[in-house]
């Protein structure tokens, strides 16, 4: 009996496979007809579940699949999806979504008749608990930890209106909401699959799950019954499909890309930097007209971290805790030359504060950082007892082998000035447990934004947080005050404010060495229109066409 068992499941497979193989050979041969978006994702995907949106190459196919309540133009500014409008309440503590009554999920063999049906606010509440739930075991149940009311946090009020409260006021608890995370799934999809529910996905987004063989391709079709339309009233999206190849190598994906069957290309591989792109960051003459370069800033900023807690052992007999010594590396870079030879300026060298470029309260005038200063960083040695130096121990930067150039560059720089650096490049996982373990003293870090609010950047900084993401243990009484102040402020303008106040307070005290913030690279064929970046390098496509 158990043999016998074990050949029909050898049979079932083999069905399914052939099933899988004919319809990506299916669509392969009509591809060329067809208005269908192709990319790479060299990473992989691991799963289609939001609840585990935790990597861009998730992030981007449950972009196609899911809605949120809110999202982000391509402004970085929060608009209505899910939900139509909201409000809040007079303390800050309770945000009403008012959610739109004509939304369909994906047909589906979980609902009745196999046909969506309409969401609904329950649906919302249902996605929320189950991102809590721990048996769910998502990545993401930290965004709601110590914000949200654990009793009474999520509450369906009736069909179309759903309720969320708050312990404290955080008012970017709408940035939140609007990552991927928090897409709302049908409960009868998730419990008819279970945790097979990564490889059976449900939501109401653009696009809806056709086929996927893992390491091959995936391929997601056109929602035919999705509620969004364009300015003239045309049904969007546009295409009518998307599918996704996994090749690991960046040789081999551009080479695809080069030979038409790749749409676009994320980033730019190192091994062909040079090939493609000038030192000042454009097309080469012979790529010119036959290919369009997308330059965006992204919510990233590159930096080297110092560890700022003088309790630690580490910094007791250690020339960094001196903030003037601080100050000398930072104006010990030149940034702008570093930008042109190690990096192509593909990015913006940080010269102004920890917030990077691309949100709302950047401002290079008001949050004045360090520009490259020698006689300044010399000036601040002597300040500091080390003139020229002099008398100044190696300090051992960590950095990972990919940034080992980086690291390079800034030991020669700071030699300069007679600061002596000893790089040293680990793996990124052991970088990582010693960087949370404070057993760091000087290291190479970078923070992407989880949600595009400049209190992702300065919790980074805030005293009362662990690492992370305070790798540095930084701590100033002043700067925690300015940042509980903002988690409270209603108005965006004056929240802002308060956000360059807290900054410009880092930036003096010095525990971190901005080097740069991000740049997002696109590849893309003229034939693509309407392909627009954003500073969460999100990848849509509901207003992309096609004109081959």
């Amino acid at each position: 009996m158990p043999k016998r068992n074990h050949n029909y499941l050898i049979y079932i497979l083999i069905i399914y496979s052939w099933f899988i193989s004919a319809s990506f050979q299916s669509c392969n041969k009509h591809d060329q007809n067809k208005n269908i978006f192709h990319y790479n994702e060299s990473s992989g995907v691991p799963t289609l579940d939001p609840a585990f949106a935790k990597s861009q190459s998730v992030m981007w196919i449950d972009h196609q699949l899911y809605n949120t309540l809110v999202e982000t133009d391509d402004n970085l500014n929060m608009i209505p999806s899910l939900a139509k409008s909201w409000n809040i309440s007079a303390d800050n503590l309770i945000f009403t979504f008012h959610l739109l009554n004509n939304v369909l999920f994906h047909d589906n063999d979980a609902f009745i008749n196999g046909k969506g049906r309409v969401l609904t606010a329950k649906d919302v509440e249902y996605s929320f608990k189950r991102i809590i739930d721990k048996n769910t075991a998502s990545s993401g149940a930290w965004i709601f930890n110590e914000r949200v009311d654990s009793v009474d946090g999520f509450k369906a009020i009736d069909d179309t209106t759903f309720q969320l409260k708050l312990v404290k006021p955080f008012n970017p608890i709408l940035g939140i909401l609007s990552m991927q995370y928090c897409s709302v799934v049908p409960h009868e999809v998730v419990e008819k699959y279970g945790k097979d529910f990564r490889n059976h996905p449900c939501g109401t987004g653009p696009f809806q799950f056709k086929a996927w063989e893992e390491g091959q391709a995936l391929i997601l079709t056109k929602n035919k019954n999705y509620f969004e339309k364009d300015s003239a009233g045309n049904s969007l999206p546009y295409l009518d499909g998307i599918k996704v190849t996994f090749y690991d190598s960046k040789a081999t994906e551009f080479l695809e890309f080069q030979q038409k069957r790749l749409d676009f290309i994320n980033d730019i591989d190192a091994s062909f930097k040079d090939e493609v792109l000038t030192k000042i960051g454009e097309l080469r003459k012979e790529w010119v007209g036959k290919i369009v370069l997308q330059k965006h800033p992204y919510l990233n900023i590159e930096y080297l971290g110092i560890l700022f807690d003088s309790a630690n052992d580490l910094l007791k007999n250690s020339p960094l805790r001196n903030k003037k010594i601080r100050q000398a590396i930072n104006y010990g870079i030149d940034r702008k030359k570093m930008m042109l030879y190690v990096r192509n300026s593909i990015g913006i060298a940080a010269e102004s504060g920890f917030v990077p470029a691309g949100l709302p309260s950047f401002d290079s005038i008001n949050v004045i950082g360090y520009h490259y200063n020698q006689a300044k960083a010399l000036q601040l040695l002597k300040e500091a007892g080390y003139p020229n130096g002099e008398g100044l121990q190696p300090i051992k930067l960590l950095t990972i082998p990919q940034y080992a150039d980086l690291g390079s560059y800034i030991a020669n720089e700071l030699q300069q000035i007679g600061i002596k650096v000893q790089v040293e490049a680990i793996q990124k996982s052991l970088l990582l447990e010693q960087t949370s373990k404070s057993q760091a003293l000087f290291f190479r870090g970078s923070w992407i934004a989880d949600y595009p609010d400049a209190e992702n950047y300065l919790s980074v900084f805030y005293s009362k947080n662990p690492a992370p993401p305070n790798y540095t243990r930084y701590k100033n009484p002043a700067f925690d005050a300015l940042y509980e102040k903002a988690l409270v402020e209603k108005n965006d303008s004056i929240r802002n404010q308060i956000y360059r106040d807290a900054d410009r307070y880092v930036i003096n005290d010095a525990p971190v060495v901005p080097l740069w913030y991000d740049m997002i690279i696109h590849l893309v064929h003229p034939y693509v229109t309407s392909f627009t970046a954003n500073g969460l390098n999100l990848l849509e496509l509901r207003r992309v066409k096609l004109d081959k």
